[in-house]
């Protein structure tokens, strides 16, 4: 369920996964739609062709090997699925990304256009992907509306020093989202994810508040777990 309070344009449809209502056993259990992880195949399958029918999609998701990278792949000209966000322009195809700590961030225009989802892991949100995602889309920035999904929280993401200077190196400002904590900090992704993408000129941000890493019932988080399954974060354009 998404918040009531979030404007999303006629035409676009956009959703964030849970960890319940699959079929995969523990440690996976059990909405798991990551193939990369250890479940069961089958049982991979089985959930995303559940959430498919959840969700009541005609396309099945654009599935990508995520590298934590920065590149965006366009669906609608290009096969190559290894990328970390991909953006799409027709309703022939469902930008999908899977997370279980990093941040998924889904991005669409005013007009309900053009539509794209991207995984922001630190690495990839340091080195440019909401920049690259929003430099895909044909539209001024003003006009778009990005959707911050749930990644872990501000008091559960430990990092080192050097993650706080790679932030801090590019934009000062971004040291506000780094908490000391010892010789170590916590860091806020959709903090940064957020100041990052005003600094664009995005006016339209809304985010989903729910940290990973603390709901345990509802998510899966590789920082709490290590062995675990993988959320989506889907947003599409309806036919």
């Amino acid at each position: 369920m998404l918040p009531a309070d979030w404007q999303i344009p006629d035409g676009v449809k956009l959703a964030f996964s849970e960890r319940t209502s699959g079929v995969s056993q523990p440690p996976f259990d059990s909405l798991n739609l990551g193939e990369h992880v250890g479940d069961d195949p089958q049982a991979v399958l089985q959930n995303r062709r559940l959430l498919s029918l959840q969700l009541g999609l005609t396309s099945e998701p654009a599935w990508l090997t995520q590298v934590h990278g920065i590149d965006i792949v366009d669906l609608d000209s290009d096969d190559n699925r290894t990328a970390d966000g991909s953006v799409c322009r027709s309703t022939d195809h469902v930008c999908v990304v899977m997370t279980a700590d990093c941040l998924p961030v889904l991005i669409c225009d005013k007009q309900a256009t053009q539509v794209a989802a991207v995984h922001a892991g630190w690495r990839g949100l340091c080195s440019g992907i909401i920049e690259a995602a929003v430099a895909s889309f044909n539209a001024p920035a003003d006009e778009l509306y990005v959707y911050l999904g749930p990644c872990i929280g501000a008091d559960a993401f430990e990092v080192g020093s050097e993650v706080r200077q790679a932030f801090v190196s590019q934009h000062p400002q971004t040291s506000q989202y780094f908490i000391p904590q010892g010789d170590k900090y916590f860091g806020d992704l959709q903090g940064i994810a957020c100041y990052r993408t005003q600094a664009l000129g995005v006016q339209h941000i809304y985010q989903l508040p729910h940290c990973t890493y603390r709901l345990s019932e509802r998510y899966f988080s590789y920082r709490r777990d290590s062995v675990t399954g993988r959320m989506a974060s889907l947003i599409w354009l309806e036919k």
